[in-house]
């Protein structure tokens, strides 16, 4: 089994072709397993990741699609906490969302998906930043 962990963010948009990209992997229903994580940065009323809407979308996609998948939760600073956990679950690549941003935008906000990127020592898929 390849074991994919998908970074899900509260965009539902982004977190659909992430499952989509990972659903279109080579033999993805017999070959993959995938794990949805949501990083929390603040959750002070206690939500799980199944209760985020991205996250939700994202499984049913993934289940439709027949990709074993299962939901993971975090908190912390996403980018090294998705490091962090991709690590500890050993797993075989990353997929993060690409997001359209200026490029001051990303000097003065940075991104998670950059960060992920460059700083894995693993693969890294990053799916588009608009539906086809």
């Amino acid at each position: 089994m390849y074991h994919v962990v998908i970074a899900v963010d509260e965009e539902s948009d982004r977190a659909r072709r992430q499952a989509r990209a990972v659903a279109d992997l080579p033999s993805a229903a017999d070959e993959v397993r995938a794990t949805l994580l949501h990083v929390f940065t603040e959750n002070p009323g206690g939500a799980s990741a199944t209760q985020v809407g991205s996250v939700r979308r994202a499984e049913e996609m993934l289940d439709e699609a027949g990709v074993e998948v299962e939901v993971a939760e975090r908190s912390g600073e996403p980018a090294a906490t998705v490091l962090d956990f991709a690590q500890s679950e050993d797993a075989d690549c990353i997929c993060v969302g690409g997001r359209s941003r200026s490029p001051a935008g990303k000097a003065i906000f940075g991104s998670v998906s950059q960060s992920v990127i460059l700083q894995s020592d693993r693969p890294v898929i990053v799916s588009g930043s608009t539906e086809e």
